[in-house]
């Protein structure tokens, strides 16, 4: 009853997105089945865009591109709800990792998991940066269920750091992830993910020599190539400062690194210090904000990681406050807070504009204090007042 209550809450959501106009449907996944077709036929990967009014071109590692040539075989139709379901499937591994603690816990909890288990399915399901992976068709959740897999299993029958290596070959971003297993100095965990990771990108040059020098030595030194980097569905630290428009763009790129130095500090200093602490989810959490953050580009939908963050934020469900700041955090990713500047900028309201236009960047800088700082705090003062009692 449970798995069709969820089916029948996120229906709209597959529906409105499945049906849209041909042009405007899962446009990302039209882009990695394309890649699969050029692969298959023997043309250039890196030098095709799908068709307009999209034009986009394949911006992934070379080995994204192998992986999807089973796509390739499928037609449009059949790859869309493949795809989506994929999507949901990767939502459900995620919502049970990542909220295990509360799942698992005593009393009427435990003995309501199966509803409570829809209830966070279906609420992560409507937050935008989830929204949005079924809208483009993207394979974010994907790669956010990888890593947090990889992390977090207690018993997995993989070697442990193979699933990150593998999302860090196909989408680079993961990669934040081999930094946060060398300051944990989770040695085994670190070369393992290290060398999986070198494995899968350097296999290309072996299968498709010309499309992986084309990706490490061209495509991959234009950002433009992602897309406008000042658009507002960009949330990254260079994006925000990009859209200040400063004097120079040698001011921005300083700038920007210097930030992306503070902020790396800061976040895998948290991340580090939860993992000394056990609280693996937060640890997870705040290296997931780092790939968000700490990337020239980072669209809505790589926000995905904000799953995490909400289970980090509830723990097991037993400080109420801790879950009511869950539920605000919830509602702010729910709705289209960047989108509300744009308006106000339309609207000639300054200043204000910007900062909402980067609300969902500036809320993942909140997020990293709050899982950084505030929670250790609130965890202390919590055990303070339990001993007292």
């Amino acid at each position: 009853m449970a798995v069709l209550v969820v089916a029948a809450a996120v229906a709209p959501l597959v529906q409105q997105w499945l049906t849209n106009p041909d042009d405007q449907r899962l446009v990302d996944l039209d882009v990695y089945r394309t890649g699969g077709q050029m692969l298959l036929s023997g043309r250039p990967l890196y030098d095709f865009a799908t068709p307009a009014p999209q034009l986009l071109p394949f911006t992934y590692p070379p080995i994204a591109g192998m992986l999807a040539v089973p796509l390739a075989e499928l037609s449009w139709g059949t790859a869309q709800w493949v795809w989506t379901a994929g999507i949901f499937l990767a939502l459900v591994v995620t919502v049970a990792f990542a909220f295990r603690e509360v799942l698992a816990a005593k009393g009427d909890l435990r003995r309501y998991a199966p509803w409570l288990f829809a209830f966070l399915m279906v609420t992560c399901a409507y937050l935008m940066p989830i929204r949005d992976q079924v809208r483009f068709g993207q394979v974010d959740i994907l790669l956010v269920a990888l890593c947090l897999a990889d992390c977090a299993a207690r018993r997995p029958w993989w070697p442990r750091g193979l699933l990150i290596g593998l999302a860090t070959a196909v989408k680079l971003t993961p990669g934040v992830f081999l930094i946060y297993l060398l300051v944990t100095r989770q040695w085994r965990t670190f070369f393992m993910a290290s060398f999986v990771s070198a494995l899968l990108t350097l296999l290309p040059f072996a299968v498709i020599p010309r499309d992986a020098a084309g990706f490490w030595f061209s495509a991959l030194l234009d950002p433009e190539r992602l897309g406008a980097n000042a658009a507002t569905t960009n949330q990254s630290l260079r994006a925000m400062l990009i859209r200040l428009y400063l004097p120079s763009e040698t001011l921005t790129s300083v700038i920007w690194l210097l930030l992306v130095a503070v902020v790396g500090w800061y976040g895998f200093r948290g991340a580090l210090r939860a993992y000394r602490r056990q609280e693996e989810m937060t640890a997870v959490a705040l290296t997931g904000l780092m790939a968000v953050l700490l990337s020239p580009v980072a669209w809505i939908h790589h926000l995905a990681w904000v799953v995490i963050v909400l289970a980090a934020i509830v723990g097991d469900g037993r400080d109420q406050v801790r879950v009511r700041i869950a539920v605000g955090v919830w509602l702010f990713y729910v709705v289209p807070v960047p989108w509300w500047g744009v308006a106000l900028k339309v609207a000639g309201v300054p200043v204000l504009d910007k900062i909402v236009q980067d609300g969902f960047g500036l809320g993942a800088l909140a997020l990293v204090w709050l899982l950084a700082s505030w929670l250790p705090k609130r965890g202390a003062a919590l055990d303070r007042a339990i001993t007292i009692r």
